[in-house]
């Protein structure tokens, strides 16, 4: 297909399969701009999608924006001293944004300000802010954008809620703006007028996909008698409590297409889950984060273990319950993909394996974080180490594509597991190193083992070196050694600052 298209001429469409592909590259997409006029034509839309989101020092954004603005608008935001005059912009700008955050878009109007106002009490004025984003909603709304993604993100202030309230008048009056959206993320303090907001938005949708609620749970009747009952396919609870959730079974019972649900560090009292474990229909749990009493996890996994893939499993100064957990999730999780053990200590690490070694070939995801303990004790002692790095190597899968290990690195132990899994490709291996004294180096093993080998696509190495006296840890980073990434590239390997390669699995699965 691909080469037929290069027969016929068709290159402009296969350029543009190629730039989507670098979305969320910024610095590559920058790069686009310069080629060609085609090459910039398709890369300018795909960084205008979500400025609000790339990280910049003065968001100078914010005023092509206010080009569109009207007269009258640029008269108010001249009393305070900035100047804003018109110009004709080679692309329409404002007709490109696909992702909204409420907070990211705040924090970057409270940028731009700080950079353009001289008059140091003009910045702190709340009037000032509450107009700058009324009037971007009123450019954004006559520009006709096409919403993919909301995200209500409000911060725990009752300001910022204010600020934006004309501003959400403004567009449930719109429903062209809002009215298309797919995905929802609600992160708010319970608070009515945007309880009664998100309501409305949600009834206005025509063709919701997916909604993540964040921190304080909202009514679930807002999901009744909306149109999400048979388009809503995700749903996401992330730091929930439902002790005062009473319908959850009766909405549940209504979503019609549902697909995939998540719960992430969550609340989950016995009545939930028995609401949960009386659902006519599946319940289709594909993460669970958290930590849970044996007879709720075993409901709930009865319920829906075939389905979950994606798992995080902390160690609790309760063995009998994490040797329970451990083993209901052997018994009852036969699709697990991901998985993130933190805080393990060397008597859990044969759970750990046991699970590791049932999964099989399924398991894509690993992190594996032992800095931290349940009685509260840090400890970056070689035996934890040990244990893990002679035993891990010959129990992973042959393929991963995310492997993250955090802990006290011994040379010897590492290249145990290196030569213990020589036959695994890991695409992305990230290293943090933690030390609390000088440490053999690993670099030659990880040289002699994974480079020349080319068994991963990108690495990731940091060394956490011991704090000094009335001074912050150090880290070194791979990344910032020059001529080690050149080298690592000579083997098509890309070394990335660590911080970089690192997956949020919350963020993943959001």
């Amino acid at each position: 297909m691909t080469c037929s298209k290069i027969f016929l001429g068709d290159l402009p469409e296969l350029t543009s399969l190629i730039i989507q592909y670098f979305r969320n590259d910024f610095s590559t997409l920058y790069s686009c701009i310069l080629v060609n006029r085609l090459w910039c034509r398709l890369a300018i839309p795909l960084l205008w999608e979500d400025p609000f989101s790339i990280p910049t020092k003065n968001c100078r954004f914010i005023e092509i924006y206010l080009y569109n603005s009207s007269e009258d608008d640029r008269a108010k935001i001249n009393r305070f001293g900035i100047n804003i005059i018109p110009s004709n912009t080679l692309f329409n700008y404002p007709s490109f944004i696909k992702r909204f955050n409420t907070h990211k878009f705040f924090k970057s109007i409270e940028q731009w300000l700080y950079t353009v106002i001289k008059e140091r009490s003009f910045f702190s004025s709340f009037y000032l802010i509450e107009l700058i984003i009324l009037i971007l909603i009123k450019i954004f709304v006559q520009n006709e954008i096409d919403l993919h993604t909301l995200e209500i993100d409000i911060a725990k202030t009752d300001v910022e809620i204010g600020y934006f309230k004309p501003a959400f008048k403004l567009i449930l009056k719109n429903p062209n703006l809002n009215q298309n959206i797919k995905t929802l993320k609600l992160n708010c303090d319970y608070d009515e007028y945007i309880e009664e907001f998100s309501s409305q938005i949600i009834k206005s949708q025509q063709d919701l996909k997916k909604i993540i609620f964040k921190f304080d749970i909202y009514n679930l009747y807002i999901l009744k008698n909306s149109n999400c009952l048979n388009t809503l396919k995700i749903i996401i609870f992330h730091g929930i409590n439902f002790k005062n959730i009473m319908n959850l079974k009766q909405i549940f019972e209504q979503l019609n297409v549902l697909d995939s649900i998540h719960i992430i560090y969550c609340t989950l009292n016995s009545r939930i889950i028995q609401q949960i474990f009386n659902l006519t229909k599946p319940f289709k749990l594909k993460t669970l984060f958290g930590i849970f009493e044996i007879e709720s996890l075993l409901l709930l996994l009865q319920k829906s273990g075939d389905y979950l893939e994606n798992i995080r499993i902390e160690t609790t100064t309760n063995n009998i319950l994490l040797q329970q957990s451990f083993d209901l999730i052997k018994i009852y999780c036969p699709k697990i993909k991901l998985i993130d053990l933190y805080g393990f200590e060397h008597q859990d690490f044969n759970l750990a394996f046991d699970l590791i070694r049932n999964i099989g070939q399924n398991l894509n995801y690993l992190s594996f974080d032992i800095t931290k303990f349940p009685s509260g004790f840090s400890s970056y002692d070689f035996k934890f180490s040990s244990i893990l790095l002679q035993n891990l190597g010959q129990i992973l899968p042959y393929k991963l594509e995310y492997l993250n290990l955090i802990f006290k690195i011994n040379a010897s132990d590492f290249k145990i597991f290196l030569t213990n899994s020589h036959n695994i490709f890991i695409r992305k291996f990230l290293i943090r190193n933690m030390m609390y004294d000088k440490n053999e180096d690993i670099l030659p093993y990880i040289k002699e083992y994974i480079m020349k080998e080319k068994r991963v696509t990108y690495f990731a190495m940091e060394e956490i070196l011991p704090k000094e006296k009335k001074k912050r840890k150090r880290k070194n980073n791979l990344s910032s050694l020059q001529n080690e990434v050149k080298e690592f590239q000579l083997y098509n390997i890309k070394v990335q600052n660590y911080d970089d390669l690192f997956i949020n699995f919350c963020d993943l699965i959001d």
